[in-house]
């Protein structure tokens, strides 16, 4: 059964793109067959996947505006055994033709029908944003993977998000729910730090991974490569702390899926 993910947090510079693009990687070397759906007009995780943004004849852009199929535009990731729906800043002018079509809000959940069963995970990295392309997301997706930093503003824009979910959930994605929240960039040497994520394992419980994303340089340094961390330093801190992540979300949905089994 495939899952659809939004990592998604208004927020800007929590690790988005630096999530979903290694852990997509790191889904990938479990062998779960991955695609990857770039929705931030800045095309990073493009770009963090070996794909020239730049030189893109058909992007996401198309697929929104039911110009192109969407198998048509999918591309192989340069390095990292994943597909990649890519983006480019082509996207920003496609949320603004979004805006003037009926049912705009279901149109990436539309367009992936036909090849989601093709893959296990399907990871939708959004923008910074609450707009017209995270709607669609969110209405995309059966789960949404939530990157934090462990930090004074954090909390209060994680309400906020809460509040978007539950407008999605109650609108357009009834199935809607929250797959984790994932602490990144963390130093366990802040003491803010350690208090903003006691508070989260307080108030979420174990909806928050016990995976911690720390600090490193080599995971900030791959994106300049076009590679996954995984491929630029394997036996980095990063590369491992995504890896433990990939082996909890596969832990974690296989128990989903044997309780499922059991009541069914």
């Amino acid at each position: 059964m495939t899952r659809v993910i939004a990592i998604a947090n208004q927020k800007g510079g929590v690790g988005k793109t630096t999530t979903c693009v290694n852990l997509a990687a790191s889904l990938a070397a479990t062998r779960r067959r991955l695609l990857l759906v770039d929705l931030d007009p800045q095309g990073n995780a493009t770009m963090g996947s070996g794909i020239d943004k730049t030189a893109l004849a058909r992007t996401v852009c198309d697929v929104l505006l039911e110009d192109e199929p969407v198998a048509e535009v999918i591309q192989p990731a340069a390095a990292g055994g994943y597909a990649v729906l890519p983006a480019n800043q082509d996207l920003t002018a496609a949320e603004v033709n979004l805006l003037r079509r009926p049912g705009c809000g279901v149109n990436l959940r539309n367009a992936l029908q036909s090849v989601v069963e093709d893959y296990d995970y399907v990871l939708i990295d959004c923008p910074p944003a609450i707009n017209m392309l995270t709607v669609n997301a969110l209405t995309a997706a059966d789960q949404v993977l939530i990157p934090m930093q462990c930090e004074y503003y954090a909390m209060e824009g994680l309400s906020a998000l809460m509040d978007t979910i539950r407008q999605i959930r109650d609108s357009a994605n009834p199935k809607l729910a929250i797959h984790g929240i994932l602490r990144t960039m963390f130093d366990p040497r802040n003491n803010l730090a350690n208090e903003v994520s006691s508070q989260l394992m307080s108030y979420f419980g174990d909806r928050v991974y016990r995976t911690v994303i720390p600090r490193n340089v080599r995971l900030a340094e791959a994106p300049s490569f076009g590679r996954p961390v995984l491929f630029h330093d394997k036996r980095s801190r990063g590369a491992l702390a995504y890896l433990a992540l990939a082996g909890e979300i596969n832990r974690r949905d296989a128990g989903l899926q044997a309780q499922r089994s059991a009541g069914g």
